[in-house]
């Protein structure tokens, strides 16, 4: 079908980055993403990401539902409880979070963002 995305990363080079230096609290973790679908008409972006070990601050500004694949994360809310993030755990991060994402495991998640 011409309107559907196989979540999938065959065939496509994953982007490599890392958390902003300003942002990391601990490690040298690596990024890899898999971009799927980017609409930036809409807002829109799905694909499958990975990071390796490390801690580092986030602050959201658009929704994210995120499906874990693998892995072991801690994902903190500033002056929340920690969420233990492993393979099946599924997260919808709403703007205006803001805390600690720890990679604890190397973590692999496919994700919907909405700006």
């Amino acid at each position: 079908m011409a309107n559907s995305i196989a979540f999938t990363p065959e065939g496509i080079e994953p982007e490599i980055g890392a958390p902003d230096p300003e942002k990391l609290v601990a490690g040298s973790p690596v990024f890899r993403t898999w971009s799927l679908d980017e609409n930036e008409a809409e807002g829109l972006y799905s694909g499958i990401w990975q990071a390796t070990p490390g801690v580092w601050r986030v602050s959201y500004s658009e929704w994210e539902y995120f499906n874990v694949l693998s892995g072991y994360s801690i994902l903190t809310e500033n002056g929340g409880e920690p969420i233990h993030l492993k393979a099946g755990s599924r997260l919808v991060v709403k703007p205006g979070f803001e805390g600690v994402w720890e990679v604890v495991e190397t973590t692999t998640k496919d994700y919907v963002i909405k700006l």
